[in-house]
């Protein structure tokens, strides 16, 4: 990726979420527990990224030894929830999965943290960095101007 040498600031329009998921094996002998945790997350993100139209805007995604971690930017909580109930997708057959192998048995943690983000109510900023997060999900302006600061991003 081709870096974006000077300060932006990342721009959206309107509500949008914010969406952390992530797993943890929970000792070194669990991971092979861990492999189709890995898979089925992988077949939902294609699924996602050929399907536009189910609301996610972008994902970024951090692997350890341990843990995972991804944000993900949804264009709704209506979307996301819609997906993860959604009868036909990825999602519902990998979570049923995970419990029947699972469960609660203490292999492998899974989480996630969801935020609603009103229109306004943000701020990003990057330098000298590719298209990255918020602004790979919406788009992003030159940091000029009242993009400069922090508070002139959040319009105060």
């Amino acid at each position: 990726m081709e870096t974006i040498n000077q300060r932006i600031a990342a721009e959206i329009e309107g509500d949008f979420v914010v969406f952390l998921i992530g797993a943890r094996v929970n000792g070194l002998t669990k991971i092979p527990k861990f492999i189709p945790v890995g898979r089925a997350m992988g077949r939902m993100i294609k699924e996602l990224g050929e399907h536009p139209e189910l609301g996610m805007l972008h994902v970024e995604s951090w692997f350890s030894l341990r843990s995972t971690i991804m944000v993900q930017y949804w264009r709704s909580f209506d979307h996301l929830h819609a997906y993860a109930r959604m009868k036909d997708a990825e999602h519902l057959p990998a979570w049923a999965d995970f419990n029947r192998r699972i469960g609660s048995n203490g292999d492998v943690g899974i989480w996630h943290e969801t935020y609603l983000v009103r229109a306004g109510e943000y701020e990003a900023i990057y330098n000298n960095m590719p298209e990255f997060g918020l602004a790979s999900a919406a788009g992003w302006t030159p940091a000029t101007g009242k993009m400069e600061s922090a508070t002139g991003r959040l319009g105060r």
